[in-house]
């Protein structure tokens, strides 16, 4: 289960030819930029269309000839539940985080929530901003979106983080029969009510966690639903495929939404993979512990190693 060197670098990284038509006007009210592939996103927040139909904001920081990392949020968040990490990661890396379809600011499509195509649009995403792999890193639910990209495109992901992320979605959670009932315009109060279903065990600054209930309220009731019965309808990525990329997977032990048996039950399924446990942590360690996850992504990305695949290296 555990290694202890994975196959990470530059090597392997040679961009794609990034397509400069996947650009759109800038939505009204938002400071946004269009994409130029020649100057790349410069932290801006940025916005591209994709080839799969779909507009998305994202942002960039770092070297552009590092390693590049993608980040993927959460159900229900968007590119901003990373403000507190992506400041702490390298300036070695380069590094996107990147609003998921229905989420953030941008495009709310009625559908394409099931994982096969919330990884396509991964796929898009990196066609758009050349690049021809990354490392992929996802919280919670996006941890899962990150598997199925690994098993459905391995040669775009040169190495997984998984986050506090399940092995599967297929059982009905507590709080399902809320999100079933959810109407227009969604309540900001019981928004609030929902966040408390993940109890939090160390200090999260206040701002933080107030943003990431904004960005919630203005995710429509209809995007709630979809994107929660095509996450849990969804058949695992891990059994339907198999994950040979290495992965790192960061979890918190007093999690009440995955338990230990899951964790090792995933850990099992990668056979490339390591398991490091945050103690005293729950479910959202991206909010609690950012330091952490920091720490270990950056030293995961470091590690020397070769590259296997044809074509890798430089």
């Amino acid at each position: 289960m555990a290694v202890t060197d994975w196959l990470i670098g530059k090597s392997g990284l040679a961009p794609r030819d990034a397509d400069a038509s996947r650009v759109s006007s800038t939505p009204p009210g938002r400071n946004y930029r269009e994409y130029n592939p020649e100057v790349g996103a410069n932290q801006a927040v940025t916005r591209v269309k994709l080839s799969t139909g779909v507009t998305l904001a994202f942002m960039e920081q770092g070297d552009r000839s590092g390693t590049p990392v993608l980040l993927l949020h959460a159900w229900a968040e968007s590119l901003r539940c990373f403000d507190r990490l992506a400041p702490l990661l390298p300036p070695s890396l380069r590094v996107f985080t990147l609003d998921q379809r229905g989420h953030g600011d941008e495009d709310k499509p009625p559908d394409g929530y099931d994982l096969d195509t919330l990884a396509t649009d991964v796929v898009a995403f990196l066609d758009a901003v050349g690049l021809s792999s990354v490392v992929l890193a996802g919280s919670s639910s996006g941890g899962y979106v990150a598997q199925q990209v690994a098993v459905s495109h391995p040669d775009r992901v040169a190495g997984l983080v998984l986050i506090g992320s399940p092995r599967s979605l297929n059982s009905r959670p507590p709080f399902a029969d809320e999100i079933e009932q959810l109407a227009d315009p969604v309540d900001p109060i019981w928004v609030r009510q929902f966040l408390t279903w993940f109890p939090l065990w160390h200090d999260v600054p206040a701002w933080y966690i107030e943003d990431r209930a904004r960005e919630a309220v203005r995710i429509p009731a209809n995007v709630w639903q979809a994107s929660f019965a095509g996450l849990i309808s969804s058949p695992s990525p891990t059994e339907v495929g198999t994950i040979s990329t290495p992965t790192l997977m960061l979890w918190g032990d007093r999690d009440q939404l995955l338990a230990r048996d899951d964790q090792l039950a995933l850990a099992a399924a990668i056979p490339n993979s390591k398991l490091v446990v945050c103690e005293g942590t729950g479910h959202l360690l991206l909010w609690e512990q950012p330091e952490f996850v920091a720490a270990h992504i950056t030293r995961f990305v470091g590690r020397p190693a070769l590259w296997a695949r044809p074509g890798s290296r430089p």
